[in-house]
């Protein structure tokens, strides 16, 4: 051991190695770079905010959108750099679908084409292949992390913090009767006559027209009531006195006007914790992937040169 030490070619080889880390510390290879947005971009990233909000953003928001958007360009750079898209059979789909558009498939197999499209580089251009390699990237950064179970005393805590948000919204089971807006003439006797001859549901639904969603509807939270008869009637409903086994209104809704039995009535009341220990068990998990990805992604950005 001691001669090979002592051989000179040995020495030239350990003063190379010194050599090149020293200088790759002092002068390290470039990094490479995401950014700057171009002009168009940015404008659109203000529409799509003016869209969804109805006014356009701040200067911070604004900020905060494009901070993403190079976060999403580096994700795809990195996808590309570590040959994803070489592996991904949707993003071979999309591209010989492409091909086959610009009408450059004819008398050629789908390898072929698949081959052409890469040589001309079209992976590069596709939005929809770009959101695929992000996904792509982002599942591979989440595959690395490290991610535990909620534990007991996790969901525990959960749930004594978001009672309030965990509450158990009322529930109503009803039925009712439909008066559409091309019979409200006659709105006022159809209604004397159910209640004078005390009709069943069941009895008093034929004097109506017909309801599209239905005429029975079981232990329905006011969002879900709102989905088949709109907002408007659920406020309407919630102003009357509602007492089970009675009937209430008419309850004007946007497609007309509803007589409606009240069945039951389930009162609003605090969560168990059994019955919502899945939802709590999802959103931490949710969170903590969340949370781990923000970490992967911010490790990954110190590799790269982000250019605002």
């Amino acid at each position: 051991m001691m001669k090979l030490l002592s051989r000179p070619w040995l020495h030239f080889v350990l003063l190379g190695f010194a050599l090149f880390y020293l200088f790759r510390w002092i002068d390290p290879p470039p990094r490479p770079s995401v950014g700057p947005l171009s002009e168009p971009r940015i404008e659109s990233l203000q529409r799509q905010w003016f869209t969804t909000a109805g006014r356009s953003p701040s200067e911070e928001q604004l900020d905060f959108m494009i901070a993403a958007e190079l976060d999403r360009d580096m994700l795809f750079q990195e996808a590309i750099a570590l040959n994803l898209h070489l592996y991904d059979n949707v993003v071979r789909q999309r591209l010989i679908r492409n091909i086959r558009f610009l009408r450059l498939g004819e008398d050629k197999t789908e390898q072929e084409m698949y081959e052409d499209a890469l040589r001309m580089e079209l992976h590069l251009g596709d939005e929809v292949v770009k959101r695929r390699l992000i996904q792509a990237m982002e599942q591979l950064l989440l595959a690395q992390a490290r991610l535990a179970q909620p534990s007991e005393s996790d969901i525990s805590e959960r749930f004594v913090r978001d009672t309030e948000l965990l509450r158990r919204p009322a529930r109503y089971t009803i039925e009712h009767v439909f008066f559409s807006r091309d019979r409200e003439a006659e709105l006022e006797q159809q209604v004397a006559a159910i209640l004078e001859q005390q009709l069943s549901p069941e009895q008093a639904r034929q004097l109506g027209s017909p309801f599209l969603p239905g005429y029975l509807f079981r232990a329905q939270s006011a969002e879900q009531l709102a989905r088949h008869f709109g907002s408007a009637f659920v406020l309407n409903l919630q102003q009357q006195e509602l007492q089970p086994q009675q009937w209430v209104g008419p309850v004007q809704s946007t497609y007309g006007q509803h007589l409606v039995w009240v069945e039951a009535i389930e009162p609003e009341r605090d969560a168990e914790l059994e019955e919502v220990r899945p939802q709590i068990s999802r959103d931490l998990l949710l969170e903590q992937r969340q949370q781990a990805l923000r970490d992967a992604v911010s490790e990954l950005r110190q590799d790269y040169e982000v250019i605002l």
